[in-house]
Formats: structure tokens, sequence, C-alpha cells
């Protein structure tokens, strides 16, 4: 299988997301950055494997994301995504490879010191035990806190989850039960908890996933927006490919656990990669309003 590199003499800038026209800004073109103007690489793989046993299920996959960025891992089934993702918090352990977070091995900072700095959202939460919006989105603070004991939050810890329901228009709900929330609202919630980490990587495993066009749409304006205004680095993991070519600056497309190509949208969502990577023919036009990458599967009739 022949992997796709384009872009490995510099990351991208981020581009701002557009309300006004459903995608991102681009009256800014972009630039391609080399030598010393390269910007900051918050949290970096390098050539990372992860077995299950005796089984092979992320082969020599690279990575890096920076500030102010959004890469989406897209792939099919089985390709190893959301295996890369939960590596690269030590969620799992790597079998070879370097993962390097601020510019220091990740294996040398505590649970605590990953969790200030790193902020996940699962692809499943368990959120059947009945508390409150705001009080699980404090929860999301513990981190910082000094003392393990009843009334650890701060004031400011406090303002800093208000702060993050209003970002997420979630003030209104923050009495309510995480239990009696939609799918959407919840799925916000998680979000919101994550955010107010303050951590400078988000990673996100399919955040989107059973949710509405709309709630699709929200949760990924609300992660670009982060990224646009605090300079966050997210990775995401997703199924929808027009997602990705809309919200992402870069995309990394995996399949059978190995790197098949990592780019700009306009460089990985192309008519042959697709159709290498999921087995299906598409078509691959602009998008009328935002000018991405907008991909229809081309469904044949079979005789």
């Amino acid at each position: 299988m022949t992997c796709h590199r384009f872009f490995l003499g510099g990351l991208r800038p981020g581009l701002k997301f557009n309300y006004s026209n459903g995608g991102r800004d681009r009256s800014r073109p972009a630039k391609a950055v080399t030598g010393h103007r390269t910007p900051k690489v918050m949290l970096e793989a390098r050539d990372i494997s992860v077995k299950y046993g005796s089984r092979l299920a992320v082969s020599e996959v690279s990575l890096m994301l920076a500030p102010h960025e959004v890469t989406t891992i897209i792939g099919p089934n089985g390709a190893g995504k959301s295996t890369m993702l939960r590596t690269l918090n030590y969620g799992i352990a790597p079998a070879s490879g370097e993962i390097i977070l601020d510019s220091q091995p990740l294996g040398s900072y505590s649970r605590r010191a990953i969790a200030k700095r790193i902020a996940v959202v699962a692809q499943e939460a368990d959120l059947r035990f009945p508390v409150a919006v705001f009080e699980f989105v404090l929860g999301g603070r513990y981190a910082w806190s000094s003392t393990s004991g009843w009334g650890w939050e701060t004031a400011h810890d406090v303002e800093v989850a208000r702060e993050v329901l209003r970002e997420t228009q979630l003030e209104e709900l923050g009495d309510r039960l995480m239990t009696e929330l939609s799918g959407g609202e919840r799925q916000r919630a998680v979000l919101a908890r994550a955010l107010a980490t303050e951590a400078g990587t988000l990673l996100l495993d399919e955040p989107t996933a059973n949710l509405d066009l709309a709630h699709q749409a929200a949760i990924l304006a609300l992660v670009r927006n982060r990224c646009d205004s605090r300079g966050t680095a997210a990775l995401v993991v997703t199924h929808d490919i027009n997602l990705a070519a809309e919200f992402s600056n870069h995309v990394l497309l995996m399949k059978d656990g190995k790197t098949v190509a990592f780019g700009t949208p306009d460089e990985v969502l192309t008519p042959d990669l697709l159709k290498e990577v999921f087995a299906v023919r598409v078509l691959v036009d602009a998008h009328p309003i935002s000018g991405v990458p907008r991909i229809t599967p081309v469904h044949e009739v079979l005789r």
C-alpha cells in the first residue's frame, strides 16, 4: 500500500470557521511553512505501532498536532482510527514508536499532568448517573484541584465551568440532569467538560456519532472555534468525510492500521484515494458555498 504524504514541509495555518457561509474562511490563502517558521507542535506521534496480543492494530503511523489546527482521522471500520487516538494520551500503550507532548516524551508526565494538557471526548460516555449538567462540566476541572476532598473546586473553577456552559449554549440547562438531556445536548455537555479542562489538545472520538445534521455541525463548529480563538490543537476521529472536509486543516486517511495519506483536505480527499480506501467510487467537487471538497458516493446499479 502506498502512503501519500502531501504536507511534510510544515503545517498549514488555522482557517477561521465562517458562520455566514457554513464553512471555512478561504479568503486567507494557506501558506506552507518551512524551516524555522514551522509553528510549535503540541502533540506528535512518531512511527506509532499498537498491538492487541499478536494482532497489529496500528502500524508505524505518524502525525503532528499544532495550535489552531483541526486534524481528522478517517477510514473504514477496523482501520485503527480510535486505537490511534486512544494511544495519544496513553489510554493504550504503544508497542513501538514515540509520543511527544510539548517537546517532552509523553511517558515522562504523570496522569494528572497529562489530563491538564490533553482532554478526551470518548466515543461512548457512560452517563447513567443522575448528575446535574453544571456539576458534570465542573468535573472537568478536577485535574487542577489541590485537594481530593469535598469542596475541591475554587472560584476560578466555577467561573471556567460557567464560561464553558455559555460557550456551548448550555447555560440554561445547568441545573438539568444529564440523564434528561437529548442526544445533542448530552454530547455538547460531554464536549463542555473537556473544554473546561482548558487543555491545549483535544482528542475527540466520533463526537458526532448518532447526532442529526444540525448537531453534527454545531459540535465541530465549537471545536473549530476553540482552536481558532485559543490556539487549541484538536484531533477528531469521524466517519463523516464531508464534515472532515469542512472543518479540518489536515486529514489522516487510514486503512488496515496504516497511513494511506496525510495532507490537506484538497490533497487527501480525491476520488482515487477514497476508492482505494473505501472500495467505492465517489464524485468529488467543490462545495458551492465554502469551496471545500464535497464527496458524493456513486451508487452503481448491479447487473
